[in-house]
């Protein structure tokens, strides 16, 4: 009941005319190019107060979306990555090199985006950070626009090499400050709807709110390419898309806010595995 009466404040304040619903996360099994399978549910962490298990956001998705995730050859955010593979070995900037001047190929980064964010020199880094510096300091090369698709390729890129892998960042030592400010910005009510992450992802997951079927709001695929959108969106992106939607003056793409809630977020998705890029509606 809690679920239906924290959805349906929203959908009054909203104004909307919504029949509100339930559908849970669905049992089928994410198997990629008929050889990768990846863990959709898992207990939840431990940190976890109030989930005892943890779902990936395809198992709330339709049969048409799911589907596009399981064969590379469908999967509309291939072509993204492809070009990013390409830039890879590309020279930009002042110094005439590219990233394969220092690196043999993308899958050096197996593992990378398991565990990030992380903690670099005292300051929390996510992986467009990692990006740009290299681009600043090594090719002096102009930064990428952080949601452009120049950057989320190489995110995807990048996460590729980590897909099947669980995610583990680490929130302790050094990172424990700024998963607990991640962890207040998450539990925090924004805006004229008074909507917090967690009204949605936490106490309302599984509900079908018009035709939006509410997940757990795991960012573990992505970047993920939103079929709505057409194009391979940021975690910051979609950050700023749902506390837009509050009514709220919105934190910007790669502020300390968004990384810190990233490292909160992407913690709640310990154990499942990296599914980037993954297909999402």
């Amino acid at each position: 009941m809690k679920k239906v009466l924290t959805l349906s404040v929203a959908v009054t304040a909203l104004g909307l005319s919504t029949v509100i619903g339930f559908a849970d996360a669905d049992d089928d099994n994410l198997v990629i190019n008929d050889e990768l399978e990846m863990i959709t549910e898992t207990a939840a962490p431990a940190h976890m107060e109030w989930i005892d298990t943890i779902y990936s956001g395809w198992r709330f998705r339709t049969d048409e979306t799911q589907a596009l995730q399981i064969d590379d050859f469908d999967n509309p955010a291939m072509l993204t990555v492809d070009v990013a593979l390409d830039a890879f070995s590309k020279v930009d900037g002042s110094e005439g090199k590219s990233c394969a001047s220092c690196h043999a190929g993308p899958e050096e980064f197996a593992g990378l985006t398991a565990s990030m964010p992380k903690v670099i020199d005292g300051k929390l880094v996510v992986m467009e950070d990692l990006i740009n510096g290299h681009r600043a300091e090594v090719m002096g090369a102009e930064p990428l626009k952080w949601s452009g698709q120049e950057m989320q390729g190489m995110v995807a890129l990048i996460g590729l090499q980590s897909r099947g892998m669980p995610v583990d960042v680490a929130i302790d030592g050094e990172a424990a400050p700024f998963w607990e400010q991640g962890k207040e910005i998450y539990y925090t009510r924004y805006g004229q709807l008074e909507l917090s992450c967690a009204s949605c992802h936490e106490d309302n997951y599984g509900n079908m709110i018009r035709a939006d079927h509410l997940s757990q709001g795991q960012i573990n695929g992505f970047p993920t390419y939103r079929l709505k959108q057409a194009r391979l969106i940021s975690k910051h992106n979609r950050f700023r898309g749902c506390i837009r939607d509050t009514r709220a003056e919105t934190f910007a793409e790669g502020s300390d806010e968004f990384r810190a809630l990233e490292l909160y977020v992407q913690s709640r998705g310990n154990g499942l595995s990296v599914e980037t890029p993954a297909v999402r509606q």
